[in-house]
């Protein structure tokens, strides 16, 4: 069963990526960067409360590749 606050926790998720894979879509920098990077941040956190390791896998690879953006952007 999962409760309301999960719940919000992957449609939040689900937003902040769409709203970030617009943002590269339009070329909005840096902003992009940082909603996919909470966006991912966001979908990790639901996966481990669900207890999802592909989930927290694909996230959390995701969250690292977001997190280099941020660091080596030109």
């Amino acid at each position: 069963m999962t409760t309301k606050f999960t719940r919000t926790l992957v449609w939040s998720g689900t937003a902040l990526t769409i709203a970030g894979a617009l943002a590269t879509s339009l070329r909005i920098d840096p902003l992009n960067i940082y909603l996919l990077n909470v966006g991912s941040a966001t979908f990790l956190w639901w996966a481990v409360r669900i207890r999802e390791p592909a989930m927290m896998a694909v996230n959390g690879g995701l969250l690292a590749i977001y997190l280099t953006g941020l660091f080596f952007e030109r």
